[in-house]
């Protein structure tokens, strides 16, 4: 069955995106079609990048690489739940993706963003890093909006209207995931 890791993309105190990935990931539970986890940035404490070879070079030296690598190698695919912060996603989340390079090859994601415009420009910023490291972006995505989703910006309640979106999202991954997951074991096979 496809492996699917839900990133919670902030490690600030306080963060509301442990709960909007607890949202995502119980309405993820009901569907049956994949094996769904919370992986969550505050677990790995990972450092400011600190490996003195490049990661396209596979050669991890720090047992907090090592890691965080069997980890996201573990997964076929991603939802990457992240607020925008300055027009962008997180440092702590750039910084994980920043870490490794071949395990988030030929795997498909998706985004959950949330912030005073949806969190939009966060993902936009995310698309161009996953183009980068060889990750296939599905179109659907769920933005959440300060105003509308959050009282008093930290007490989350979503609107209904998210639902159907995060459903069209998790078909698409679920299906390009699938595709990737074949694609990745024909070339091991090969």
């Amino acid at each position: 069955m496809l492996k699917i890791g839900i990133i919670v993309g902030s490690t600030r105190p306080g963060r509301n995106t442990i709960k909007v990935a607890e949202w995502v990931r119980d309405h993820a539970a009901q569907r049956g079609d994949a094996e769904y986890e919370l992986v969550d940035l505050v677990d790995f404490d990972l450092p400011l990048l600190d490996e003195p070879v490049p990661p396209s070079q596979g050669q991890y030296s720090k047992d907090h690489t090592k890691r965080w690598a069997a980890k996201i190698a573990s997964l076929d695919a991603f939802v990457f739940v992240t607020p925008e912060y300055n027009h962008s996603t997180t440092g702590a989340l750039k910084n994980a993706i920043d870490f490794i390079y071949a395990e988030w090859n030929d795997k498909a994601a998706s985004f959950v963003s949330f912030g005073s415009s949806g969190g939009t420009r966060a993902v936009e910023h995310l698309r161009t890093i996953a183009a980068e490291i060889k990750i296939a972006d599905v179109r659907g995505q769920v933005a959440l909006s300060l105003f509308d989703d959050f009282e008093n910006f930290s007490d989350f309640k979503p609107r209904d209207v998210h639902a159907p979106a995060l459903d069209t999202m998790f078909d698409e991954l679920v299906g390009w995931g699938s595709a990737l997951k074949t694609y990745r074991d024909g070339k091991a096979n090969a």
